[in-house]
């Protein structure tokens, strides 16, 4: 990791086990919709990117899932900070929401792109532990420094 890259940071830890768990299964209904263009699953992933995002996660679907897979699966409970968790999550809502968004337009050609994009990144936190939403956030205060906000 560089040495430039920040991180939102809350000092909330979690399980980044049950995190790449969360992810996989983003992933997998990332590639649902890929396959079948079921609606109903964007709208799924809105909801628990939303849930997750605001600190409700008690209320995710995803959440619970990856509770029962950890538990299933005997996966240590490995701590991480939660801040860049929330935050790839509030990335995830915006990129699902303008799914979603490209859905009720009829921009077609932005739907595989965008899912695509969900899925690669999906597959990141889950396989290699990567977040991109720690370079997004790096990169949006690098931006905000440019224009005297900090």
């Amino acid at each position: 990791m560089s040495e430039d890259l920040q991180c939102p940071v809350d000092h909330v830890k979690v399980n980044e086990n049950k995190v790449r768990v969360v992810a996989l299964l983003v992933l997998l209904l990332g590639a649902g919709f890929l396959l079948t263009g079921y609606n109903f699953i964007i709208l799924l992933l809105l909801a628990d990117f939303f849930v997750r995002a605001f600190n409700m996660q008690k209320y995710s679907l995803l959440g619970w899932l990856a509770d029962v897979f950890v538990k299933q699966f005997n996966l240590p409970n490995k701590p991480t900070d939660r801040g860049p968790k929330r935050f790839a999550a509030g990335m995830g809502f915006v990129f699902v929401a303008a799914i979603l968004a490209a859905i009720i337009g009829g921009w077609n050609i932005l739907l595989v792109p965008l899912a695509a994009m969900l899925c690669i990144f999906a597959f990141l936190e889950s396989f290699a532990a990567f977040c991109m939403g720690c370079y997004v956030y790096t990169g949006l205060q690098k931006v905000s420094k440019l224009f005297g906000k900090e």
